[in-house]
């Protein structure tokens, strides 16, 4: 299937339905294949420093994060909790896959299934959406155009999910009952106001849009010139390679974002675990100030690595899947206009 080439209106343009499958199941494959790559470094880092009771510990497949509250000692996540001694990477793969059963490296896929798939659908929908108005329908051109569609697509995207977030979050936190949960979110509104259902939406906000922004900014570049080098339409081996080079990009330059709000996330998980409620917290502008001071500005670049290893390929797979996925719809589509004709 070759795919459209979307700088022009299509001769069978594809419904907001069809492009929700088509991301739907591109994060669908993204989440399965990043999956166990996330369990295994979780359970390298549990046998490591052991997680204790009340503290959290991040997981993150590449297309989510997700905070995990331990509740008693090693024992607070059946999913991680094991005897074996690993000694890496690959060893920790095959003793996984042998001890526990190959299931056991998908053990952290339900939350993301439950939270990330709507997420994506709500994000790679809109952006399409947004970028067709912005050129179509308004008129407007230039490379500006994907970086300005990226950015709002995905700060509506983390306005959606954020308080569905931090509802998942209580719940791991503590052992609630759904009536439970209702009267801690009903005396945090009565106390803070509605707006505390957002807690945590700015650097949310500050990492993702900025770094969303930039990917489609350079993803639209550099598809545009691998296409021209190589005399190629957009194929999957295209959109693969311009996903994971704007993915990387994005990921690097956003980083000092993400460290903030990594640790804020995991200040918040933890408090929630304690039942404490602060009526302020630090500001992102605070924190980066606070770890300059005490790690230096390496301190604001800690993960590179593993964010690079883990962003690149999962945006390479989500968005070459997502591209496949609009041109199997875009052929469909097509041949039933000419049946009709």
């Amino acid at each position: 299937v070759k795919m459209a080439d979307r700088s022009a209106p299509s001769a069978a343009p594809i419904s907001p339905v069809q492009q929700m499958l088509a991301s739907g199941t591109g994060a669908l494959l993204t989440s399965i294949m990043v999956t166990p790559l996330d369990v295994v470094k979780i359970r390298l880092q549990a046998q490591q420093t052991p997680f204790h009771k009340g503290k959290c510990f991040l997981y993150c497949n590449g297309l989510m994060d997700h905070i995990y509250v331990c509740q008693n000692g090693s024992h607070c996540s059946s999913w991680y909790k094991t005897p074996t001694h690993f000694n890496g990477t690959l060893d920790a793969f095959v003793k996984i896959t042998r001890y526990e059963g190959l299931r056991s490296l998908w053990s952290g896929l339900p939350p993301t299934l439950v939270m990330a798939v709507p997420a994506t659908v709500i994000y790679f929908t809109c952006y399409d959406q947004l970028r067709d108005f912005l050129r179509f329908g308004l008129g407007f051109q230039g490379s500006y155009v994907p970086l300005v569609a990226g950015a709002l697509a995905r700060l509506g995207a983390v306005s959606v999910i954020s308080p569905l977030e931090l509802v998942r979050t209580k719940l791991q936190s503590r052992r609630l009952t759904y009536t439970e949960l209702r009267v801690c979110i009903r005396s945090a509104v009565a106390q803070d106001g509605l707006l505390s259902l957002w807690r945590g939406w700015g650097p949310t906000v500050l990492r993702d849009v900025p770094f969303s922004a930039l990917y489609w900014f350079n993803y639209e570049l550099v598809k545009a010139e691998l296409c021209e080098r190589y005399g190629t339409p957009p194929n999957f081996s295209v959109s693969f390679t311009s996903g994971a080079i704007s993915g990387a990009i994005a990921a690097i330059l956003t980083l000092p974002f993400d460290v903030v709000k990594t640790r804020r996330q995991i200040q918040l998980g933890e408090m929630d675990s304690l039942g404490v409620f602060p009526r302020k917290t630090s500001s992102t502008w605070q924190i980066m100030k606070e770890i300059q001071t005490n790690l230096g500005y390496r301190g604001l670049f800690a993960g590179f690595m593993p964010r690079v290893i883990k962003v690149a390929p999962a945006c390479a797979l989500m968005i070459s899947t997502y591209e496949f996925g609009k041109a199997f719809f875009q052929k469909i589509n097509l041949d039933q206009t000419r049946m009709t004709t």
